[in-house]
């Protein structure tokens, strides 16, 4: 079935380029205002909203935050259409309950590519809500005697034993259920960054303001959000409590502490994978290098054999000189293939040492197995 968007514009040139460039993938409904576009939504509930900004009587921001205390439309994915695309304009538009945020004028292409991103957003999150939930309760029975402490160091021991970055991610998110807190997290591991949400899904507009405030300050507060960055990690949360001073204060003190110890563990994966990468070219090299002396050896006896013939089928015909000459060669030979030899072994007792330093790297990335790491539920802590 196709999906249903609701675009809300008071600019009829907008409608247009918007049936333009949906119609033939999209049922669409138009909205006129943002009370037209609350009635609307409230009444077909659409997949996707598109919501300009700039509009008389409420404007974008106003409308979005409007419906997100609506039931009906609360979960629905927002993307807001503005000509402004300032990051200030953007961290309105996220604080306001946006998923995504396009700047006009844009491409076709564009905003259907957009559309079919929020779209598989909306779907895995309603797939993923009821685990959550179950996920959820389960978690708050197990932990409600646990201290910050306890849960920190129930963390550190968990990360020790993730061999991923996905299974860190699920160490990671398991902290922070008791908490009720609402998490996104980006891992900068090695030249690339890979996202997570607490959900399973992030917005767009989740990765753009993560990415954007990497090189900010420890913290960055905006709204009710805070991005909390270390050099491997950073930390959206959207939900921070700053209504209330105490636990606000609790959190601040208590978040750098995850974050240090995974900050550390990404490191420490790092550093693995580049031992492993480099064993494996040293590995390569002497493959390499052992096909070759396997060649020179071959060619050697060849030549040894080949010399010998020669020398014994001239024995009768060479001077005492010459002869002493052919033994000298005969002498230098034999050491030849003595140190070949020698070569070859510890060629094959380097080979030997690669693989149980590959293996004794692979235990220290993977220490046990995933049945062996111990759960929320199992560890017990003062």
């Amino acid at each position: 079935m196709s999906k249903l968007v609701l675009a809300i514009d008071d600019d009829k040139l907008a409608h247009c380029i918007i049936e333009e460039a949906l119609a033939s993938s999209c049922r669409l409904l138009h909205a006129k205002s943002g009370e037209e576009g609350i009635r609307l939504a409230q009444k077909y509930q659409p997949d996707i909203i598109l919501l300009d900004v700039e509009m008389p009587g409420m404007n974008g921001f106003e409308v979005c935050e409007k419906m997100k205390t609506i039931e009906q439309t609360a979960n629905i994915p927002v993307m807001f259409l503005s000509s402004k695309g300032s990051l200030c304009e953007r961290m309105r538009g996220y604080n306001s309950g946006a998923a995504d945020y396009i700047v006009k004028p844009f491409e076709s292409p564009e905003l259907l590519a957009r559309i079919e991103v929020l779209d598989t957003y909306r779907q895995q999150s309603q797939q993923l809500k009821q685990d959550m939930e179950r996920a959820q309760v389960t978690a708050e029975i197990a932990m409600t005697d646990s201290g910050d402490m306890g849960r920190i160091m129930r963390y550190v021991g968990q990360s020790y034993h993730a061999h991923d970055l996905t299974s860190l991610s699920e160490y990671f998110f398991e902290f922070f259920v008791p908490l009720n807190l609402s998490v996104a997290v980006v891992f900068w591991y090695h030249d690339s960054e890979v996202f997570f949400s607490h959900n399973g899904t992030i917005q767009p507009i989740e990765q753009e303001l993560l990415e954007k405030h990497r090189d900010s300050n420890r913290f960055v507060d905006f709204g009710q959000r805070t991005i909390i960055n270390y050099p491997k990690v950073s930390l959206l949360v959207k939900n921070m409590p700053i209504d209330d001073p105490g636990l606000y204060g609790r959190y601040k003190d208590l978040l750098p502490h995850i974050l240090e110890a995974t900050n550390a563990k990404i490191k420490d994966m790092e550093v693995s994978e580049d031992a492993l990468n480099k064993v494996e070219k040293i590995g390569l090299a002497f493959e390499e290098l052992s096909e070759q002396l396997h060649s020179v050896d071959e060619q050697h006896a060849l030549k040894v054999a080949e010399f010998l013939a020669l020398s014994h089928k001239m024995k009768s015909q060479l001077s005492p000189e010459q002869a002493a000459q052919i033994e000298k060669l005969h002498g230098h030979f034999e050491f030849l293939d003595g140190e070949l030899t020698v070569i070859k072994e510890k060629l094959n007792g380097i080979t030997v040492v690669r693989f149980e330093l590959i293996e004794s790297l692979n235990k220290i990335a993977k220490p046990w197995g995933e049945d062996e790491v111990a759960s929320q539920t199992d560890i017990e802590l003062f």
